[in-house]
């Protein structure tokens, strides 16, 4: 079975650290998420500012 790359770098993944190749991608990843770089599409309306 291949290893599947590491969505930051390209990298193999290794099982411990999976989908990721290392601890510093895992992070720079849930970085990301809490930068709100990544967003999770809904089907609500957006929020109006003032509301």
């Amino acid at each position: 079975m291949t290893a599947k790359p590491c969505p930051i770098c390209g990298k193999p993944s290794i099982p411990d650290q999976a989908p990721f190749c290392s601890r510093r991608c895992r992070t720079v990843d849930l970085g990301r998420w809490f930068g709100e770089d990544y967003k999770v599409s809904t089907e609500e309306p957006a929020a109006e500012e003032g509301e």
